[in-house]
C-alpha cells in the first residue's frame, strides 16, 4: 500500500490542507469524529469517521500505511494530540501540528480570560447573570449548579446528538439554538439581544471558531465575553504556514 500521511481532521482549516495535498497528488487519510464533518471535504478525499482511542490508533496507522502525521485538530482536542504524538514517538513517525492563529486583541476591554472550565466554575462569574454558552454540547452538563441563581442558554452545533446532549444537561428547548459557525456578526448580535444575554463563554478557539465576531459583538454590546484560553500542550513540532505542512509531507514520503 503507498505511504500516506495521516490528517487529523474536522476543522476547516484541515480542508484547505486536504484541498492542498490533493492538488500536490500527495496520498492522505483525513480521520474526524462525525459523520457531518465527512462534508467539510471534497468528494474524493479519503475520509475516516469515527473516534480513535489508544487501542486503535496504532491498527489504523499500519493499515493506512501511515508514514507522518499533520495534526489539524481544534485547538481544544487535547486527547487526539496527545495520542498522535506519543504514536508517532514508538513508531518513529514524523508529526506536524498546525496551529490556527490566536486573536490578538490585548486591548479589548469586553474580554475576561479563564483559564479552564474547571476555574470558570469554581468562580462567580456566572451568578446572576443571563448566559450564552457556545462551547459545545459535551460540557454544558458541569455548569448545572447556577441553574439556581442564572438564566442559561446554549447554542451547539446543528446535530441530533448535540441538541440532545444540550437537552440531557437541563437546558430548556426555548433555550437552545442549532447553528454552525462561523455566524455572521448581525445574526450574532442579534441572537445575544433577543435572549437579553449578559455574558457569553467561548473558547478562544481563533477566528474559523468566530472568536474574532464574537469579541466585535461584545464589545458593541457591552456584554461580557469570558474566554477559555487554549491548553497548553507541548506539540513535537508545530507551524502556521500551509506550505510548510505541505514541505514537511513531501519530505516525509520522499515524493521528490
Amino acid at each position: 500500500m503507498t505511504a500516506q500521511v495521516w490528517l487529523i481532521g474536522g476543522t476547516h482549516e484541515s480542508a484547505e490542507l486536504a484541498g492542498r495535498l490533493s492538488a500536490q497528488a500527495i496520498p492522505y487519510v483525513v480521520t474526524v469524529t462525525t459523520p457531518a464533518a465527512k462534508g467539510l471535504y471534497l468528494p474524493t478525499a479519503s475520509v475516516s469517521v469515527g473516534k480513535l482511542t489508544p487501542e486503535t490508533i496504532q491498527k489504523f496507522a499500519l493499515q493506512q500505511n501511515i508514514r507522518c502525521v499533520v495534526d489539524a485538530s481544534h485547538p481544544f482536542a487535547c486527547e487526539i494530540s496527545r495520542q498522535a504524538m506519543a504514536l508517532c514517538e514508538r513508531q518513529g513517525l514524523a508529526y506536524l501540528r498546525y496551529e490556527r492563529s490566536a486573536v490578538e486583541n490585548a486591548a479589548d476591554k469586553s474580554v475576561i480570560d479563564v483559564d479552564s472550565l474547571e476555574a470558570l466554575v469554581a468562580s462567580d462569574l456566572l451568578h446572576r447573570q443571563r448566559v450564552l454558552f457556545t462551547l459545545g454540547y459535551r460540557h454544558l452538563s458541569q455548569f448545572a449548579p447556577f441553574r439556581q441563581t442564572s438564566e442559561l442558554f446554549a447554542r451547539v452545533l446543528p446535530s441530533v446528538e448535540a441538541i440532545a446532549g444540550a437537552l440531557a444537561a437541563g437546558f430548556a428547548p426555548q433555550n437552545i439554538i442549532a447553528l454552525r459557525p462561523p455566524i455572521a456578526p448581525a445574526l450574532e448580535k442579534a441572537l445575544w439581544q433577543q435572549w437579553q444575554i449578559s455574558r457569553v463563554v467561548a473558547k478562544a478557539s481563533g477566528e474559523p471558531g468566530g472568536e474574532a465576531i464574537k469579541r466585535q459583538v461584545a464589545a458593541e454590546l457591552g456584554i461580557d465575553l469570558i474566554l477559555i484560553r487554549r491548553p497548553a500542550i507541548a506539540y513535537l513540532a508545530q507551524t502556521t504556514s500551509t506550505d510548510e505542512v505541505v514541505g514537511f509531507c513531501t519530505e516525509s514520503l520522499k515524493l521528490y
